[in-house]
């Protein structure tokens, strides 16, 4: 391996430049993660086993967790057309997700009001506050990339000729906000599966 070869290998390993958006997203996946640790903790500390008096959680809440897996295959195949630049599909795919996260917003809600109608739920259970805290913290993660969907849906729906089109998804910015976007939204899908899962599991 010649010297000159070698350099350049150290200097993209080391001195690469970093993309900005892209390495504040990971710390904000990472602290996002190490704040549901934290509350699933406190949880497990706080919460009152001692009853045996644990209900059912909504059945809204399995059918949002079919919705928001849906909605990361439908971003994944918008974030391939894109890059083919199949921009019809683009549309119909970002667009889908998008209606898909609004309606996991509905169930969710309409999920919270089922838990406050139903006084045993709150009566038995002294950790109630930590069943709305993990949900309403997940739906705050989805209300973001809703909002931040909605953005790229209206600019998808602006550039509907083809040049248009292609001409916003040659700009790498424009590449840079569909692949972050992509990864922010599989990252709260994952997110919801494991809060899911870990309420199932105490009230099943």
């Amino acid at each position: 391996m010649s010297p000159k070869h070698s350099t350049k290998s150290q200097e993209n390993l080391f001195t690469k430049r970093r993309e900005p958006f892209g390495f504040m997203l990971w710390l904000g996946v990472a602290g996002s993660s190490i704040l549901f640790a934290a509350i699933f903790i406190t949880y497990l500390l706080k919460a009152d086993t001692s009853s045996g008096n644990y209900v059912s959680l909504p059945d809204l809440f399995w059918l949002s967790t079919l919705v928001i897996l849906f909605s990361s295959i439908t971003l994944h195949e918008a974030n391939l057309a894109f890059v083919q630049e199949r921009f019809l599909h683009y549309r119909v795919f970002l667009g889908s997700t998008l209606i898909l996260g609004i309606i996991f917003i509905l169930l969710q809600s309409n999920g919270w009001i089922e838990m406050a109608d139903s006084w045993v739920f709150v009566k038995h259970n002294t950790s109630i506050g930590f069943v709305y805290l993990l949900t309403s913290l997940h739906l705050l993660h989805i209300l973001v990339g809703v909002v931040y969907l909605a953005m790229l849906f209206r600019k998808a729906v602006k550039n509907r000729t083809y040049v248009d089109s292609f001409v916003y998804s040659v700009n790498p910015p424009n590449r840079l906000r569909i692949k972050l976007i992509t990864r922010y939204w599989h990252f709260v899908d994952a997110l919801w599966l494991v809060v899911f899962l870990f309420l199932v599991v105490l009230y099943h």
